[in-house]
C-alpha cells in the first residue's frame, strides 16, 4: 500500500498560519492543536474521547487519509499521465478543515497567482484569527463580520474583500448554506453561483476543497496549462471542453488527476521562474 507523503501534501497546502509541518503535521482546531506524524495522532491532554474523535476526523479529512493511491496509480499507469506517479508519489489532495474557510480561501484566489493568494490568506488569518500557541485558528464568520471592508483590504484582498464580507453576512443570516453534501456537483454549482462573488470556478473549487466532491475547475488556467504541456499543445488551444473530455473518463479519480496536473504545472512554472 502506498503511504502518504506528508511533506509533499503540506507543500501543496496554503501556508495560512493555522498549521505547520516539522516532521509532524500540526493543525490548530477549536479544541486545541492536533498533530499527525503519518502513523500516530497527538492530542492535547484536555480533550475528551469525543473531541479526540472529532479532531482525528478533521485531520483525516484535511490530509485525505482515506485516499486509495494504489488504485489511482493503477488507473493512470498506462496513460500520458503515468509520469505523474513518480513525480508526486504519496501526494493526496489537501482539503480545508472548515467549509467557511474553504469558501474564503477560494474567493481570495480569484484572478490572482497562487503565490500572491497565499500571502493574502495568511494576512487575513493574522488580521482576524485567534492565536493558539504559535498558530492561529482560522477566523469564523463572526470574526470577519466585525471587520469593515476597508479593514479586510489590509490583507491585500482588493475587491475580494467585499465579496468575502458580503457572503459572510449572508452565512450569518442563514441565507447562504455551505452544508451541501447532499447535493450533487451540478446542483451545488447552480446553488452557489446564485450569490454575487461566486462564479463557476469558485463553486467548483469550493466543492472540491471544502467538501471533497469529485469535481475540478475545468476552466482553471493552471489545469489547462498543465494539460497543454503534457499533450504538447498551446494553452489557448486547450479549452474547458477539452479538459473535460480528457479527465471525465477517469471517473472517481478525475479530481485527483486534475490536482496532480495542476501541481505539475505549478512545479514547472516555478522552475521556469528560477532559471
Amino acid at each position: 500500500m502506498v503511504e502518504i507523503d506528508l511533506q509533499k501534501i503540506t507543500y501543496e497546502m496554503i501556508p495560512n498560519g493555522t498549521w505547520k509541518y516539522d516532521g509532524v503535521f500540526w493543525q490548530a482546531l477549536e479544541y486545541g492543536t492536533v498533530g499527525f506524524d503519518g502513523k500516530d495522532f497527538y492530542f492535547p491532554d484536555s480533550l475528551s474521547r469525543k473531541e479526540k474523535k472529532y479532531a482525528e476526523d478533521k485531520i483525516r479529512f484535511i490530509l485525505g487519509l482515506g485516499t486509495n493511491l494504489d488504485e489511482f496509480y493503477s488507473q493512470i499507469e498506462d496513460s500520458k499521465f503515468a509520469f505523474l506517479v513518480d513525480e508526486f508519489w504519496g501526494l493526496t489532495v489537501p482539503a480545508s478543515p472548515y467549509k467557511y474557510q474553504a469558501l474564503v480561501e477560494v474567493i481570495a484566489q480569484q484572478q490572482i497567482s497562487f503565490e500572491f493568494a497565499k500571502k493574502t490568506i495568511a494576512g487575513l488569518v493574522k488580521l482576524a484569527g485567534k492565536k493558539q500557541g504559535s498558530l492561529y485558528i482560522f477566523p469564523k464568520p463572526k470574526d470577519i463580520a466585525r471587520l469593515s471592508i476597508e479593514e479586510l483590504k489590509k490583507a491585500k484582498l482588493g475587491y475580494r474583500a467585499e465579496y468575502i464580507r458580503n457572503l459572510t453576512d449572508l452565512i450569518i443570516k442563514g441565507e447562504l448554506k455551505l452544508d451541501l453534501e447532499e447535493m450533487n456537483e451540478e446542483e451545488g454549482i447552480r446553488y452557489l453561483t446564485k450569490f454575487r462573488g461566486i462564479g463557476k470556478w469558485t463553486a467548483e473549487l469550493f466543492l472540491a476543497y471544502g467538501l471533497r466532491k469529485n469535481i475540478y475547475p475545468a476552466g482553471d488556467l493552471g489545469l489547462r496549462r498543465g494539460i497543454a504541456k503534457i499533450f504538447n499543445r498551446r494553452v489557448k488551444e486547450v479549452k474547458e471542453r477539452d479538459v473535460r473530455e480528457i479527465l471525465e473518463p477517469y471517473g472517481e479519480w478525475k479530481s485527483l488527476l486534475a490536482f496532480y496536473i495542476t501541481c505539475y504545472d505549478r512545479k514547472t512554472e516555478n522552475e521556469k521562474r528560477r532559471r
